[in-house]
């Protein structure tokens, strides 16, 4: 287990502790909380590939924790964002079903012996999404933040669509046989 996958499981290990401080400390100190949590974990995110890049530490359990740690921290937050109405559902559903058609998609890619890894649009995506969800926690009450909140909610949708088609179309040599 190298310092990589350490804070992969780390991030992983913050989820809960992320959705109690929601859950269970009352506003605005559940937000603040839970928000700082967030950023510590998207924090690890860019920590553990950079790490494992820069010193040789990718591992087989790093390329399959890495991503699924991310979909688990921003699922977390988008369910809970659309259990209080700030995210509507039909955003947080196409969000998490392009994190089960790409994983999907690199299932198959591994049955054929193929790693695909994300590509920059997937990483602009996360990067976005990671900016956005402490916005979109933080209990801001100005008059603009419903339209920021929409332009940004408009603004990941689009990412994540964007670059699920990118991802697809530039790995589509995996679906044929």
């Amino acid at each position: 287990m190298n310092l990589a996958n350490r804070l992969t499981v780390f991030r992983v290990i913050l989820i809960p502790f992320f959705l109690l401080a929601l859950y269970l400390i009352p506003s605005p100190w559940g937000e603040y909380l839970g928000v700082g949590i967030f950023i510590v974990a998207s924090l690890t995110d860019f920590a553990d590939g950079f790490i494992a890049r820069k010193y040789n530490m990718v591992s087989n359990f790093g390329k399959f924790m890495d991503p699924l740690a991310d979909k688990m921290l921003v699922g977390a937050a988008l369910i809970y964002l659309t259990e209080i109405h700030v995210v509507p559902a039909w955003a947080t559903i196409v969000i998490i079903s392009r994190e089960f058609l790409i994983s999907g998609f690199r299932l198959v890619a591994a049955e054929k012996g193929q790693v695909i890894s994300a590509g920059i649009w997937g990483k602009i995506k996360t990067a976005i999404t990671m900016v956005a969800i402490p916005v979109w926690l933080l209990p801001l009450s100005y008059e603009f933040m419903p339209t920021v909140n929409l332009i940004l909610i408009f603004f990941v949708v689009g990412l994540t669509v964007f670059s699920a088609v990118d991802y697809l179309a530039k790995n589509k040599d995996v679906l044929k046989n």
